[in-house]
């Protein structure tokens, strides 16, 4: 199969054990930049160029879309499905992934357990949100944050409305949500991918810092996942639409809560904590679920 991973930098990690793994099972391996893509969007014929040249027709592509490139990187994604190229994770599904409020709505229609949440812009009565989510301590987010840039723990309600106030000045969107203390500062990452969990590492945050973003100094270790956890990472991922998702889980009182539904996790961390060719994984369930591009076919608008 002739598989393009659309990535910004060819040297990532992830990046080069998708394409090792590909060129492995004997697969034709291409790394595209997708923010140097551009399109023709209305040709009858539609097409991507990249450096001058159409791209040839790829059977399938992995997008790997960083959070500050959404927007182009899912409008390349959709070009690609109009000519009929199998995405992984479809245009549709990153885009919903990366609304971190829309994504929080969807899992919560579908009864997935979630840390207790509220949204504000602008709230004439902050102590009530406080108060709504069960009071102090409470970690406060920007919607639009990435990596654990953004996300502070207030330990006490007058150090929650400060800070909210801040962000207010900033006319910045906020989420405000319940602090799950008996997490003890560690997640659960789960990586899903075709409806089943093929991996999943602990991710425990350095000591005095509640987040457990590796970014951040965490450190990753093999973790037994319980049937609940399993069923919750795995409908959390339907639910986003996605084959392939990263998603966060909390080990709380009440049962398994989701933080985060990543449409483009890490490979690093949970390949040296597991010790699984989990970009092998993926490639396979590529080469099972895409069909050859050998005509071209009808894509979705």
């Amino acid at each position: 199969m002739k598989i393009a991973v659309l990535s910004r930098n060819p040297k990532l990690y992830s990046t080069r054990r998708l394409i090792e793994a590909g060129e492995q099972r004997g697969h034709e391996m291409h790394v595209i930049d997708t923010m140097h893509c551009y399109m023709d969007v209305t040709s009858s014929r539609p097409s991507v160029r990249y450096k001058g040249k159409a791209l040839p027709k790829f059977d399938a592509v992995i997008p790997r879309i960083g959070a500050s490139v959404t927007f182009y990187g899912t409008s390349v994604v959709r070009q690609f499905e109009m000519m009929g190229t199998y995405s992984i994770n479809e245009s549709v599904a990153i885009s919903r992934s990366r609304d971190k409020l829309r994504s929080l709505q969807l899992l919560s229609r579908k009864g997935i357990g979630m840390p207790r949440t509220g949204f504000a812009n602008h709230p004439d009565r902050i102590d009530d949100l406080i108060k709504n989510v069960g009071g102090a301590p409470v970690v406060i987010k920007l919607l639009e944050g990435t990596q654990g840039i953004g996300v502070v723990l207030a330990e006490t309600a007058k150090a929650a409305e400060s800070i909210i106030e801040a962000f207010m000045g900033l006319k910045a969107s906020i989420l405000v949500q319940e602090y799950i203390e008996e997490a003890g500062g560690a997640d659960i990452r789960c990586l899903v991918v075709g409806g089943k969990v093929i991996a999943a590492m602990k991710r425990q945050g350095a000591p005095g810092e509640f987040r457990s973003n590796l970014h951040r100094g965490g450190s990753a270790s093999l973790v037994r996942l319980s049937p609940a956890e399993r069923k919750t990472a795995v409908d959390a991922a339907k639910t986003m639409g996605m084959n392939m998702a990263g998603v966060d889980i909390l080990r709380s009182k009440n049962g398994p809560m989701v933080m985060e539904v990543n449409s483009s996790p890490g490979l690093e961390g949970i390949e040296k904590a597991t010790e699984k060719d989990v970009a092998g994984m993926i490639i396979d369930f590529i080469a099972k679920t895409a069909t050859p591009n050998k005509t071209k076919t009808k894509g979705k608008g």
